[in-house]
């Protein structure tokens, strides 16, 4: 996902876009641009922060004054990787067309053979500047149209998701936008007027929008709006005033960042998604590593460093590469890979995963392997940071900004790409295109199955009342589920200050047992998988020495009931997408218990979001 602002009014339009795309920061994205008319079109844009963009403005942003139309956008990468020729706005080969577009053009392939057969030159890799050049085509053939019909036409030839803004040198009075499946919001000013892709750039300025629905464009100029379908039928919209503030939009309503980010990840695993898988064709594209990706399945062995929840996205890649892919992976604490002199060839792979970018421990641990000749990939969520620029490669897992320190989104979002990882990995090598396709379907239907587990947490907090004054707490999980439980335990610590540990299953007999007892709470994450006998066998264990369990299980499993009252149930699904979604219960149990002793969630004593000292 990525923003989109526009402004058209009476006052100094550069200012106001850069604004704007402040506030869209948190939705996560990899480079930033603007377009402005002021006699002719001026365009700035570059790879990176709004911060990059701001600095360019500076320097160079006189050629803006004095104009009070014009569109910014930051996108994050789908087609083409992060730079500064595929940043948004796209202009037409006579620069008097800029366009900006959230979504994904599903037949551009087809178009620009089509426009590059009549001589159309391109100057980016992504799929949105097909469309500026269509518009283009579309106009040059029929002058009477304008650039409201010509957007009208295109959008016709056009498959797949857009939000679009469009501007225009030949008409420079005037904003066209269209919405298909992408969100837009036009602002109501005095004399005014905003758009954006959600309220958050435009609260500041004018609490009376104008949401459009699919299948919707408007034409905004410095008096008026009309919007109208695609099929030019116009349409009366409701003016909603906006009854919240900024604050409030940022916390999207939740009482806190945690439970928002929580409930925020259906949408978060959509984005993670979106433009990179392909379920149908059994496909996926990571264009951060497509030039690498031969390299990287010739690895002899890979190996991935992070710290804290990282390290158990981490864990649970190793299990993916090593079941899909079959190329050995070790897993290690950043924090100690740099002091244990590991041995590290150029044969090797070395992956480090940080959701900051900032992690010290971890560019430690990045450097070294650097240093030893391996190549290093990164996974990273903050564009721009200083793991992105080190790496040879990467990928970014579009969480957007999370505020609150205990890790929910990005975790998940570190799964998925992982998962796609894993996939990439697999495509002619291990398994077969139709097993490909499978897992591809089976992650794809994660996002609805997480939505119908956030549906439980009423029923989550209830069970987190008989957790809330214990001192201590066990965490059990076998195969895939076994870093869920690490997870699980680390955010109850994190949180709520109650001391927990996760083990395998399986280990319990080992030591742990000897803590159990009527104070201690177990919470087993008991899904019916290849190790569900052995599970219930460990539930047997801890009842027996009047261990008080908490189970996650699938759902139609009635056999839980028999040794638990207390069981949160989730979807059904494959074991390799099985983290993302008894994670979801954990986080929410977590979230419940801290709040109900009193702690600050979003701020947990002792604790900072991006570790960025040893």
């Amino acid at each position: 996902m990525c923003g989109i602002i526009g402004y058209i009014g009476r006052r100094e339009a550069a200012p106001l876009l850069l604004n704007g795309l402040k506030r869209l920061e948190y939705r996560g994205y990899d480079s930033a641009g603007m377009a402005v008319l002021n006699g002719s079109m001026k365009m700035l844009k570059k790879k990176g922060s709004v911060s990059n963009l701001e600095e360019l403005l500076n320097v160079s942003g006189t050629v803006m004054l004095g104009a009070t139309v014009g569109i910014a956008h930051t996108r994050w990468a789908t087609h083409g990787d992060p730079s500064d020729r595929n940043a948004h706005p796209h202009m037409n080969v006579s620069d008097d067309i800029a366009l900006i577009h959230n979504g994904i053009i599903e037949n551009y392939s087809t178009l620009k053979q089509e426009l590059m057969a009549e001589g159309y030159e391109f100057e980016s890799d992504t799929d949105s500047e097909v469309l500026v050049h269509l518009i283009d085509r579309i106009w040059k053939n029929d002058l009477a149209l304008g650039l409201e019909g010509s957007v009208r036409h295109a959008l016709r030839h056009v498959d797949g998701a857009y939000g679009i803004c469009v501007v225009s040198s030949r008409e420079p009075d005037k904003i066209v936008v269209a919405r298909k499946g992408s969100p837009l919001v036009i602002g109501l000013g005095d004399g005014e007027f905003f758009i954006a892709s959600d309220a958050a750039p435009i609260v500041e300025h004018t609490n009376k929008v104008v949401y459009l629905s699919d299948g919707e464009m408007a034409v905004v100029t410095r008096d008026n709006y009309t919007v109208k379908t695609i099929e030019n039928v116009e349409q009366q919209k409701r003016v909603t005033e906006l009854d919240f503030s900024l604050e409030k939009i940022e916390k999207g309503g939740f009482e806190h960042f945690m439970l928002k980010e929580i409930f925020e990840q259906p949408e978060v695993m959509r984005d993670v998604m979106r433009g990179r898988v392909r379920v149908e064709e059994g496909l996926v594209q990571l264009g951060g590593i497509h030039d690498y990706l031969d390299r990287l399945k010739q690895a002899k062995r890979i190996v991935i460093c992070a710290c804290g929840t990282s390290w158990h996205a981490g864990l649970i890649g190793e299990y993916l590469i090593e079941e899909f892919a079959r190329i050995p992976v070790e897993v290690d604490y950043a924090s100690e890979f740099r002091y244990r002199n590991p041995i590290v060839s150029a044969d090797d792979v070395v992956i480090v995963i940080s959701q900051s970018g900032e992690t010290a421990d971890t560019l430690a641990a990045l450097r070294l392997a650097k240093e030893k000749g391996a190549m290093v990939m990164g996974i990273c969520n903050v564009v721009g940071s200083t793991i992105p620029r080190e790496t040879l490669c990467g990928m970014y897992t579009h969480a957007g900004p999370e505020v609150g320190v205990a890790s929910t989104k990005a975790f998940t979002a570190q799964v998925i790409v992982l998962f796609m990882l894993a996939m990439a990995l697999s495509k002619g090598r291990t398994i077969s295109h139709e097993e490909i396709r499978l897992n591809l379907r089976e992650l794809a239907d994660v996002p609805d199955k997480v939505a119908r587990i956030l549906e439980q947490n009423d029923a989550i907090k209830e069970i987190a009342v008989k957790l809330k004054d214990a001192r201590n707490a066990l965490y059990l999980g076998r195969g895939y589920n076994f870093p869920v439980a690490l997870e699980g335990a680390l955010k109850l610590k994190e949180i709520s200050y109650i001391h927990a540990e996760g083990y395998p299953a399986a280990e319990m007999k080992h030591g742990p047992i000897a803590l159990i007892d009527e104070d201690m709470p177990v919470i087993v994450i008991a899904t019916r998988d290849n190790t569900y006998a052995k599970i219930l066998s460990n539930i047997e264990e801890v009842r027996s020495r009047k261990g008080r369990v908490i189970a996650i299980a699938s759902e139609g499993d009635r056999e839980i009931e028999r040794l638990t009252k207390d069981v949160i149930y989730i979807p059904q699904a494959s074991a390799a997408v099985l983290p993302l979604l008894t994670v979801i219960p954990l986080q929410l149990l977590s979230y419940h218990v801290a709040t109900l002793r009193g702690c600050n969630v979003d701020r947990p004593r002792n604790l900072a979001k991006s570790v960025t000292v040893e």
